[in-house]
This record gives structure tokens, sequence and C-alpha cells, in this order.
């Protein structure tokens, strides 16, 4: 496991000591996810939803019915800054 490219790719800088830190806890992290490989799922089906909090089964589907979208007024009315007819945002470079 790199611990600095994943840090790099997380825009983040981190010490020689957190190197040598992270990286024995983030190679058991993954040694722990690898055992869901080892579940034999072969007669298992998957699920379409979850569980509710009583272990009872839940669904997710429903019909895809296109519904009406917002108007600019109207999206921009709950905005906090608008200018010209468009969201107004803290310019970030």
């Amino acid at each position: 496991m790199d611990v600095r490219h994943v840090a790099k790719l997380a825009h983040l800088e981190i010490s020689d000591a957190e190197v040598d830190l992270y990286t024995p806890q983030m190679a058991n992290i993954v040694k722990y996810v690898e055992q869901l490989n080892e579940l034999d799922i072969e007669d298992i089906e998957p699920m379409l939803g979850g569980l509710t909090a009583e272990g009872e089964q839940t669904f997710t589907l429903r019909e895809d019915i296109p519904g009406g979208s917002l108007g600019q007024t109207e999206a921009l009315s709950q905005a906090p800054s608008g200018v010209a007819g468009h969201f107004q945002v803290p310019k970030v470079l």
C-alpha cells in the first residue's frame, strides 16, 4: 500500500512519521476488506434494498415517473446569492 500515493490523490500532505504510522493501518484495513473475497456468495440472491432496524427487508424500487423541473426563478429564489440569473459562488482558485 503506497500511503504517499493515496495521500496525493486526496490532496493531503503527510510527513514521514505519518507514513510510518498509516502504512500498517492501511494494510490492516485492506486485509480486513479482502476477507469478503473468501465468502461463498454463489447461492445468495442480490438485494435491491436494505433492512429496517427490526431486520425486515425494504424495497427501494419505484416506478420511474418523470416530474417537472424547477424554473430558473424558483431555483434562484432559494439561493443565498444570485447574479444575472446564475448562482453566485465563491471563487475557488
